[in-house]
């Protein structure tokens, strides 16, 4: 079973709080079992990888409801249904929402703090209830949104340039990297063309005890690299009988191609032209910050007195 919204969490959560006090582990193992979820659901990490989609999703869930006044956080970690909350649950409600919600005015009064238009109309009580993902679960995709769109725009930016300057690039990645030593030395040695079949040749560390060698092909998007070009770069290592190679392209790989290179003696990495921009955004080659937006979180080791 899917993992459900976090709106569709609440009723269910509150069910569970008004058995008496319990934590977000505890509840998400019960709402599990309730629901059948798979342990693949169970364990589905938000995008950052640095928490579990279920646990995210009650915790926004607890977070609205404790401000609608339906929840009670005794201490630290632990929740509980409210009076009221009881009360909401005595009506038997198919379900809680955030239009539910909307009907409490502490829930309004909260909201209202940060969501008020120029003419002091709340504004976001529909955009809550349109979507079913949670604030964080919206920063993640907008931000995967925003890093799809940047790959795009890096990778034809390059393809409108000049071979050398694709072969630029190429340097200013590695050196990033921390390969090449400087990007005098990289650039020395890289753009070699015709040097036994090879592009150029980079080393592997700064005292030059280990190299690699590099192809590069500047291709469109729909012209991907086969079999006989990653086959004939191979060739080229073996007869310099060099052991590490990295093939570098702006388009992909043919299964063929990413099949041949599972099986060699030589190390041999093919790096698409995704890879190759997610690397360029990672090590901050071509690009440069717009904006930077801090989140942060209420330390909860900061308010644990000491017995």
């Amino acid at each position: 079973m899917a993992i459900p919204d976090y709106q569709s969490l609440m009723l269910p959560l509150l069910k569970q709080a008004a058995r008496g006090e319990t934590r977000v582990p505890e509840v998400a193992d019960k709402l599990a079992d309730d629901l059948g979820m798979t342990a693949e659901a169970r364990n589905q990490l938000l995008p950052s990888g640095r928490q579990k989609i279920l646990h995210n999703r009650i915790h926004w869930a607890k977070l609205y409801m404790a401000k609608a006044g339906l929840i009670d956080l005794p201490q630290r970690g632990r929740f509980v249904a409210s009076q009221k909350g009881r009360e909401l649950l005595a009506r038997n409600p198919n379900k809680i929402n955030l239009n539910v919600l909307l009907e409490y005015p502490s829930f309004r009064e909260w909201y209202r703090g940060s969501n008020v238009s120029d003419t002091g109309v709340v504004q976001a009580g529909e955009e809550l209830a349109s979507t079913d993902k949670t604030p964080e679960e919206q920063i993640e995709a907008a931000h995967l949104a925003l890093q799809s769109a940047l790959r795009e725009e890096l990778l034809q930016s390059i393809l409108q340039n000049s071979a050398g300057f694709f072969e630029q690039v190429i340097v200013e990645l590695l050196v990033a990297m921390g390969y090449g030593g400087s990007r005098r030395n990289a650039a020395a040695q890289l753009g070699r063309s015709g040097d036994g079949g090879v592009d150029g040749v980079i080393n592997e560390d700064r005292l030059g005890l280990d190299r690699v060698y590099v192809q590069a092909k500047r291709y469109a998007q729909g012209n991907s690299v086969g079999r006989p070009d990653v086959q004939a770069f191979v060739g080229s290592l073996v007869g310099l009988g060099a052991t590490k190679g990295v093939f570098v392209t702006t388009s992909s790989f043919s299964h063929q191609a990413l099949d041949f290179v599972r099986h060699l003696a030589q190390r041999v990495i093919l790096i698409d032209g995704q890879r190759l921009a997610d690397l360029m955004i990672e090590h901050n080659v071509g690009v440069r910050l717009s904006r930077a937006i801090e989140f942060k979180r209420l330390d909860e080791d900061f308010f644990a007195e000491e017995d």
